[in-house]
């Protein structure tokens, strides 16, 4: 008998005996994309010539991991996404984070600094430091970074719309600190396309945004080298209620975009590619998420090697930070959040993540405490440690469901691709709403499937229970507002004002023209003009996006 014969034979002859006698708990089960999930791969859904397909770690497709060893040589980068309030409580948390064993900082700026706002901006008015770090100068920066050596960690920071200017501040506290910008290692996720249609903090339409990426790209390879320019962010899209599959097919077509305007702009993809990096949500379905992570690498090198025609083992290879998912995150009896994070990030650990943010217990109730944040650091050094997951490479290849997972996520994935190439590309989709209703489709359907209890989470619709939260709370102190005004004011008054007037002038001259933009974001913020006033001044030429009504 061949093997799908036996596969028959066993499906009609003792297992549909057994569910006759024993009901399975639901009629069909699926993953979050709509995976199918049969009680066992059927042979005939594994691909012939597997092992040929998934190569070794280290070599095209990059389906079993980027690097030959993965974590036998080192472990990925525990880099916890930290700040809030002023930039001194912030640089407290991240050395007290840097005592504890994390090995890469990340940082969480406020929604004034987000969008380009300083703290003394009406606009601002009630948000300073309550969704994270306050910066708006670079003596905010300087203090951000006080006591710690530029040159010897890694930094990523969460910044889009205004990325080239808070990378412009901390290039320049480098040079304070006498460091070589050659020798500064990060990330700015830098990623405007996810912004129009998942998380919202952009700017300025997208020309001009995508000038800034293509200008901090262009600026990063001769100056910047080992910075990671961009960081393609698949996190936002997830958390916005996409499934795993749109996940990967949403990111990567916004990775061509970029690809695409930086070869526009006259860069080299074998010069540039292997600074791309990209950011994924570890969610709440084990398998199909390490699926996932296996999937997007094989799709994305296919893409780069044929697509792009590029030469360089370097280029084809994506290198990705995962954060656990905070919309699993639940209000209702917190403590459960730790076992949650405890899967995701096994799951990212077992996808093969270069880097990875777990989330605290505590998030879906207010900023996290140092006690939880502690317990989310040891939850990634108990698994790199104790789980011995790490100890070989792509533990889980030749299983069959995960063989069947990824070949499935991918083929969704690479069918949204061709979809948006169909519309003109990522922001044509973008701009006619096509993204944007894919994810609320999904979004929406998730959402029904909790209501109805086909999907259940534990202490929300199943498993209640009457509670009083005792958790620590961490709360910002409103004084801060005050004291950033404070502090802003001084600076305006100690800086140079004929300086600070010429360099608004050359800089509104530059953004009208093609020069790159860097250079002089760089001189603007040493010489002590703020986020808010480069910010300003670019909304005055570029204008400002306004999100279209696709109802």
């Amino acid at each position: 008998m061949t093997d799908q014969e036996h596969f028959e034979a066993w499906w009609t002859e003792l297992y549909a005996r057994s569910i006759r006698k024993f009901p399975e708990r639901k009629p069909f089960f699926y993953t979050s994309s709509g995976i199918p999930l049969h009680p066992i791969v059927p042979p005939d859904s594994i691909h012939p010539g597997r092992f040929n397909e998934l190569g070794f770690p280290g070599q095209y497709p990059f389906v079993r991991g980027v690097q030959p060893t993965m974590y036998r040589g080192r472990f990925w980068t525990m880099r916890q996404y930290a700040g809030y309030s002023s930039a001194e409580e912030s640089n407290a948390r991240y050395r007290f984070l840097l005592e504890q064993g994390q090995t890469g900082l990340s940082v969480a700026f406020d929604l004034p600094t987000q969008i380009g706002y300083d703290a003394d901006d009406p606009i601002a008015l009630g948000e300073v430091g309550k969704v994270g770090v306050s910066i708006s100068s670079i003596e905010d920066m300087e203090t951000l970074f006080q006591e710690i050596p530029l040159d010897k960690v890694s930094t990523s920071m969460t910044i889009n719309a205004p990325a080239a200017i808070l990378l412009a501040a901390y290039i320049a506290v480098a040079k304070k600190q006498g460091v070589d910008a050659g020798k500064l290692r990060g990330t700015i996720q830098n990623d405007i396309l996810k912004e129009y249609v998942a998380r919202g903090t952009y700017i300025f339409p997208p020309a001009p945004s995508m000038r800034l990426i293509t200008d901090t790209m262009r600026y990063c390879q001769q100056e910047v080298p080992n910075w990671n320019t961009i960081s393609i962010s698949g996190y936002h899209i997830r958390e916005a209620g996409s499934t795993a599959a749109q996940e990967v097919g949403f990111t990567l077509a916004n990775a061509i975009a970029y690809i695409e305007a930086a070869k526009t702009a006259g860069m080299d993809v074998d010069e540039f590619a292997p600074q791309l990096s990209f950011f994924f949500n570890a969610h709440n379905n084990f398998l199909e998420e390490i699926a996932k992570f296996r999937a997007a690498r094989r799709l994305y090198a296919r893409i780069m090697k044929e697509r792009f025609q590029t030469k360089k083992s370097e280029s084809q290879k994506l290198r990705f930070h995962t954060q656990t998912a905070g919309s699993t995150l639940t209000a209702q009896q917190p403590e459960n959040n730790v076992v949650r994070v405890t899967l995701q990030a096994l799951a990212a650990v077992l996808g093969g993540t270069q880097s990875l943010h777990t989330n605290s217990m505590d998030e879906a109730l207010w900023l996290p405490t140092e006690k939880s944040v502690q317990v989310a650091l040891r939850t990634q050094q108990i698994i790199a440690y104790e789980s011995g997951v790490a100890d070989t490479v792509d533990p889980l290849a030749g299983s069959y469901l995960i063989e069947y997972l990824t070949d499935q996520i991918e083929e969704k994935a690479d069918a949204y691709i061709r979809k948006i190439d169909e519309l003109g590309g990522a922001l044509k989709a973008i701009e006619c709403g096509y993204v944007s209703n894919e994810i609320q489709d999904a979004a929406f359907s998730a959402q029904r499937r909790l209501e109805t209890g086909e999907d259940v989470v534990v202490g929300v619709n199943k498993f209640q229970q009457h509670e009083t939260i005792e958790l620590e709370s961490l709360r910002i102190n409103p004084v801060i507002e005050a004291q950033q005004r404070e502090r802003l004011a001084r600076l305006r008054q100690s800086r140079d004002p004929q300086r600070a007037a010429e360099l608004m002038s050359r800089l509104e001259t530059a953004a009208k023209g093609t020069e790159n933009l860097m250079p002089l974001f760089i001189e603007c913020i040493e010489s002590k003009l703020t986020l808010g006033e480069i910010c300003n001044l670019l909304r005055s030429v570029w204008g400002e996006y306004r999100a279209p009504n696709f109802f």
